[in-house]
């Protein structure tokens, strides 16, 4: 189910209709219905426009409503960035879900147990990587996905430094594990990324980290919890300006940061429309993807068309 946001044009068609009706004689009725006007007319003026990456206008997103299954979605990908069908995790349920945008009934595969899982990417473009909210990382083979259960899961527990994570990105042969609070980090000022690949025997390893420099981004701009903290919840890389993508969802911002990491800009995000933001991806076309949560109602993801300028 998808759908575009509008509704201007609707409300002056209304406002043309309730018009009319004010030249009628009855002067009581005629000043009723201008108030009427004047309500809807305040009411239906275009909301305020948010700053957007170039390329991208996150003021008008298409939007795909999802299943109750994954209500709670925390993490998105393609496979080689191919758009026919997205995977999806939700935080609970241990299950990696298979999406035609569109179909409201996903199928999905079981890889875990229960746990707090935040954030899925593809490495290599043939295995699945699952982070878990610990540090913990679930890889299985592309192949086996369409399986009820997936049974050839490498678990690696607590590989990176305490701390709490939610964001993964999968570039080429490398894993980028993105920390939402971490006891080394100035959540004022920096946030932890770790690099993680595979060695010459399959097994995962952390291989180096990174931080991000947040000092440049406005301190107007990050807002929510924590008077001034940055939280992220998930990144992305564009593969077509090699851009890293990422979002806050606690912050409702959302950074945009150039191949090494420095911070180009910053952009407010609309909470009417970013309910939750805490899945991201790219397909190869360049075209901007990101879930949201559903809390009381349905989740959704956003699709967000790319635009060469």
């Amino acid at each position: 189910m998808s759908s575009t946001y509008s509704g201007f044009n609707v409300c002056l068609t209304v406002l043309s209709i309730i018009n009319k009706f004010s030249i009628m004689p009855d002067y009581k009725k005629a000043f009723h219905l201008f108030l009427v006007s004047l309500f809807l007319f305040i009411s239906c003026k275009d909301k305020a426009q948010y700053r957007s990456p170039v390329g991208y206008d996150i003021n008008k997103p298409e939007k795909f409503v999802l299943s109750s299954s994954l209500t709670e979605i925390s993490g998105i990908t393609f496979i080689d960035g191919k758009k026919d069908t997205l995977f999806a995790i939700e935080d609970e349920t241990g299950k990696l879900f298979s999406i035609a945008l569109g179909n409201e009934k996903p199928s999905h595969s079981k890889f875990a147990k229960k746990g707090d899982f935040e954030d899925v990417a593809i490495l290599n473009n043939n295995t699945v990587s699952v982070l878990r909210s610990d540090g913990s990382f679930f890889l299985f083979p592309v192949a086996e996905i369409g399986k009820e259960k997936i049974d050839s899961v490498h678990e690696y527990d607590n590989i990176l430094p305490e701390g709490e994570y939610e964001g993964l990105s999968g570039v080429d042969s490398k894993l980028f594990a993105l920390c939402k609070n971490c006891m080394a980090d100035n959540e004022k000022t920096e946030v932890s990324v770790f690099t993680l690949e595979q060695d010459s025997t399959k097994t995962l390893t952390v291989k180096g980290s990174l931080k991000i420099d947040l000092s440049t981004i406005r301190p107007e701009d990050i807002k929510g919890k924590g008077k001034g903290k940055f939280h992220p919840s998930c990144l992305a890389k564009n593969p077509l300006t090699h851009e890293w993508y990422i979002i806050s969802s606690v912050n409702k911002l959302m950074l945009v940061l150039d191949e090494n990491w420095k911070v180009k800009d910053s952009y407010p995000l609309d909470p009417s429309l970013f309910k939750q933001p805490e899945g991201m991806t790219f397909s190869a076309t360049g075209d901007l993807y990101i879930s949201n949560e559903g809390g009381d109602g349905n989740a959704n993801v956003l699709l967000f068309k790319y635009h060469k300028q």
